[in-house]
């Protein structure tokens, strides 16, 4: 395989952990592509393009993306490491960023609750 191919390859392969990226992060904050798309001023098949990592994104883009998927621009470069979250915890945010703001006040102290409690009974069990 010559030099400019495998510089093909691996820019294809960026390309598709890229898009996967954004899908996530998308998916993430509960967006569809027709949402991001309107966001973006783009048809709805440039969002799943770049998905799939068959579409390059711009710098410009992908600034904008990672204003609207709240997330630093270096996660999706992976220039930094999403911290290692469990699965249920990532749950209950994405569930807990959905409600209000009172019923999120509601949330935080059952939480405190549930950790004093813990607390007393020495258990560390929540």
């Amino acid at each position: 395989m010559t030099t400019e191919r495998i510089g093909l390859a691996v820019a294809e392969d960026e390309s598709l952990v890229l898009g996967a990226k954004l899908r996530e992060a998308r998916e993430y904050v509960g967006l569809k592509q027709d949402q991001v798309a309107q966001h973006m001023e783009l048809p709805r098949t440039a969002v799943s393009e770049i998905e799939n990592g068959r579409r390059g994104v711009s710098a410009i883009e992908l600034k904008k993306l990672a204003r609207l998927y709240q997330r630093p621009v270096t996660w999706f470069t992976g220039e930094e490491k999403e911290p290692a979250v469990p699965a249920d915890v990532a749950f209950l945010a994405r569930t807990a960023s959905a409600l209000s703001d009172n019923d999120r006040q509601e949330l935080q102290r059952f939480a405190e609750f549930l950790r004093s409690r813990s607390k007393v009974s020495g258990d560390g069990r929540s």
